[in-house]
């Protein structure tokens, strides 16, 4: 069975830091493509960062670049994704993705999500 568990999530003054997590299982994590895609409520899933295999081109969302750095651990089958200088716009559900690189797949490629809320 095919899981992708996040973690790493919370709440976080703006100009601070998160680094989320996520524990892949049931599928060949080193074979695939991962991304981090979010969604605010009742807008569109948009794509924020993806790696290719073995940490190659890493890849950013304009909005993002110079903020976020995304990376994986093949041996541990975990996904990173690394926010400095938060702003309160980044507040919505982070999810992990498998099997993805900028176009979105749907919903089962997602883990659950982390919840990253940038506030006073």
């Amino acid at each position: 069975q095919v899981q992708l568990v996040e973690s790493g999530g919370g709440l976080v003054q703006p100009g601070g830091s998160l680094r989320l997590s996520c524990v892949a299982s049931g599928f060949n994590f080193s074979r695939s493509y991962m991304s981090w895609v979010r969604q605010a409520p009742g807008k569109g899933p948009e794509w924020v960062s993806g790696i290719k295999l073995a940490g190659s081109s890493p890849g950013y969302t304009d909005s993002v670049k110079g903020r976020i750095t995304i990376s994986r651990d093949d041996a541990k089958n975990t996904l990173f994704l690394q926010m400095d200088r938060l702003k309160t716009e980044n507040t919505t559900l982070y999810y992990c993705a498998r099997r993805t690189w900028k176009a979105i797949r749907n919903r089962s490629y997602w883990g659950r999500g982390a919840r990253v809320t940038v506030s006073l």
